[in-house]
């Protein structure tokens, strides 16, 4: 998701750019539950899931861009999403940021197994362990073991 050297976007091929939407699908998932997590999470988890939210935003803009430069149209964010359990106090929240990260961390290692273009390698792995700790962050407020997965970006 940079420029090469030149300093216009390389061209990638389209099991990438399907790897890119799915992300992006992914992300705009994942600022939804952001959305909703941080009503019933106390003021230092409601800091914290805003602050993630920002990185989510940030990724979300950095694909879309990307997509952009390469005349693919970005996906849109669908009109709201159905959270696999009811969200009710700070523990389900936190369950949620949960499913959150873990979902995104799921599509992030999918862009670095089905891609080659070298730059978005680059960011496929760094956004997946930016992922893997927001992620273990979560599973501890939940009170979820093991607090970072055996395999992150791996579904069970």
């Amino acid at each position: 998701m940079s420029d090469d050297d030149s300093g216009t976007r390389k061209t990638i091929d389209q099991s990438s750019i399907d790897a890119l939407q799915d992300v992006l699908a992914t992300e705009h998932a994942a600022l939804w539950v952001y959305s909703l997590v941080v009503a019933f999470l106390p003021t230092d988890l409601a800091a914290r899931a805003r602050a993630d939210s920002e990185a989510h935003r940030k990724l979300r803009g950095l694909i879309e861009q990307t997509l952009s430069d390469v005349g693919a149209r970005p996906v849109s964010a669908l009109p709201s999403y159905s959270p696999p359990t009811p969200v009710t106090d700070s523990r389900s929240a936190s369950a949620l940021a949960v499913v959150a990260e873990t979902d995104a961390s799921a599509r992030w290692r999918s862009l670095l197994e089905r891609t080659v273009d070298l730059p978005l390698r680059g960011a496929a792995l760094a956004a997946l362990l930016e992922c893997t700790g927001r992620c273990a962050q979560w599973r501890s407020s939940a009170g979820m073991t093991p607090v970072v997965p055996t395999f992150p970006g791996r579904t069970p």
